[in-house]
């Protein structure tokens, strides 16, 4: 579903990631992680082009992100993306934020994107808040509705960017409890996140990145977890401090 070969990007002198490669199947829910600053962020936003790159390739679904030719606009319609600060219209009510990209991007009529979008909202149980506007929502209501309104495009893939990061704690369940129903549901996805009970729990893969941008692991979350003497020492000074409280 996603493809990654050799994948360079520079701010300025500065290397941000550096020869990223990784694959990403059908149906897998896949993890990054690492400390601040290490690209994580960056790798993601580079799927769907909101980040240019320098060298490599990237392919979604076949189809070259890099190729000069590519309709990025079409792109972006098949691969959804929940932000860290929601990125909801404020001005918008919560239907009009499920329905506008809808109406504008894939042509769909005002009733027929309605119903599908309030399809979604039912879905992340917030049908009741329908008409309001995201000031009257709390952060991880705005965040469910950004879930929805990403699904209502009909993505293939869902890219997640450190979606719980901005929310209070006790708001943090009621977004992974979505993120998880999704997983099982068997939604490719691939999530920036610091949630490592998320990661324990969902996910096929974990990508471990380091300062650079680069990444020094790629495996099963098992082989992740439970099996650090196999690790490189960076990842298991990370786990060593994330893991003993």
């Amino acid at each position: 579903m996603i493809e990654l070969k050799n994948v360079s990007k520079w701010y300025g002198p500065v290397q941000v990631l550096t020869n990223c490669s990784t694959t990403i199947q059908r149906g897998e829910v896949v993890v990054v992680c690492g400390p601040s600053g290490s690209g994580k962020s960056t790798l993601i936003k580079t799927i769907n082009a909101l980040e240019p790159f320098q060298q490599g390739e990237i392919f979604v679904d076949g189809v070259a992100v890099h190729g000069k030719d590519t309709n990025l606009p079409q792109l972006r319609s098949r691969v959804g993306m929940v932000f860290q600060h929601f990125e909801l219209f404020p001005h918008l009510s919560v239907t009009e934020n499920l329905t506008m990209a809808q109406v504008k991007v894939l042509g769909r009529s005002a009733e027929e994107a309605r119903a599908h979008g309030l399809k979604y909202l039912e879905r992340v149980g917030l049908m009741a808040h329908k008409d309001k506007f995201p000031g009257q929502l709390s952060g991880g209501q705005q965040q469910r509705v950004a879930i929805a309104r990403a699904l209502s495009m009909d993505p293939i893939v869902m890219l997640f960017d450190e979606p719980t990061s901005a929310l209070d704690p006790e708001m943090v369940g009621e977004v992974l409890d979505v993120m998880v129903d999704l997983a099982h549901e068997g939604m490719t996805m691939m999530c920036v996140t610091h949630e490592m009970g998320f990661a324990r729990k969902v996910s096929s893969r974990v990508i471990f990145m380091d300062v650079g941008g680069k990444i020094l692991e790629d495996c099963s979350k098992d082989e992740f977890f439970n099996h650090p003497e196999n690790r490189q020492p960076r990842t298991k000074e990370f786990l060593n401090k994330i893991l003993q409280h």
